[in-house]
């Protein structure tokens, strides 16, 4: 991979994770992942997040790492259990939604009732 590549790969939506996520990811511990960039098999860049310090990694680095170390299937389980934290995530913010839109639709049909004249 030449240097050009190498960069545009660091811009790309999605190609980058920080070490955080990579952690809860993964469930790689931050010792496996320090221990991976300083042997070689990650590069990283110094980024920060919300203020604080973090390593930004390439995803399909961080994905090969894990294969190596520990296995395909291992991979596969962490990429769907971190899916379904999203997924859980999603559902749980749009039933939030739905409640609250369900009682500005209540509270609208009380207004609307209330002022509607009354017919005798």
């Amino acid at each position: 991979m030449n240097h050009e590549e190498d960069n545009s790969l660091w811009g790309q939506k999605g190609a980058t994770l920080s070490d955080k996520t990579a952690q809860k990811e993964f469930n790689l511990k931050q010792t496996e992942i320090i221990a991976a960039i300083k042997s070689g098999k990650l590069q990283y860049r110094h980024n920060t997040l919300y203020g604080n310090p973090c390593f930004k990694l390439l995803r399909n680095e961080v994905e090969d790492f894990v294969i190596e170390k520990y296995g395909s299937d291992y991979l596969t389980t962490q990429k769907h259990k971190a899916e379904l934290s999203k997924i859980n995530t999603e559902i749980r913010s749009l039933k939030r939604k739905i409640s609250e839109l369900e009682k500005r639709k209540e509270e609208l049909l009380t207004t609307l009732s209330e002022s509607e004249p009354q017919s005798t």
